[in-house]
């Protein structure tokens, strides 16, 4: 089973080697790690994609805990949450095959970031799937070259108003509710 684990640590050097050292020494496989700064600069958010059983999970997450520079580990698998990559993907385009190429970047919602005489860079993000069915329409082009991020990911926002709180915000914004009720019927 795929998990993917979001961890906060502290943004100081060294914790990246720390941790990815961890799990392999321990023969936990990453299958994907992506690392960057949040919103608070003292805080790095480190997101891992691991296989494995909930024992594999529960132990990796042990681990992680027990590390000082670890704050936060949480297996947002169990949730629901949004999972992005991107890639930058160089392609072979001579001749009339750039249009082609455009169209398919326009269909998966890429873009074409660098074009040189006989070849083009593709920016492109979404789920893994999503990446993989890009690549495998750019083969018969013929792949250059292909870089690719980790996964990354974070869990939805709750969308439930509280009712009070949107009367009370109707009412200060002079919005007769009942009218608004009335013309919707």
């Amino acid at each position: 089973m795929r998990h993917v684990i979001s961890a906060v640590v502290q943004n100081v050097p060294g914790v990246l080697a720390h941790i990815s050292g961890m799990l392999a020494s321990r023969g936990y496989n990453i299958d994907s790690l992506a690392v960057g700064e949040t919103e608070d600069p003292q805080l790095s958010r480190m997101t891992f994609v691991v296989v494995g059983d909930n024992r594999v999970l529960e132990q990796v997450r042990r681990q992680l805990e027990k590390i000082v520079t670890v704050v936060k580990v949480d297996d947002i698998s169990s949730q629901d949450f949004v999972e992005r990559d991107l890639m930058l993907i160089r392609v072979r385009a001579s001749g009339g095959k750039r249009r082609e190429i455009r169209e398919l970047c326009d269909i998966f919602r890429g873009r074409i970031v660098d074009v040189a005489k006989d070849q083009v860079i593709v920016e492109i993000s979404g789920q893994e799937k999503k990446i993989e069915a890009f690549i495998e329409m750019m083969r018969p082009f013929g792949i250059i070259e292909l870089a690719r991020t980790g996964r990354i990911a974070m869990v939805r926002g709750i969308c439930r108003p509280d009712p009070a709180a949107a009367a009370a915000e109707n009412e200060a914004a002079g919005v007769d509710a009942d009218a608004v009720r009335g013309s919707l019927a």
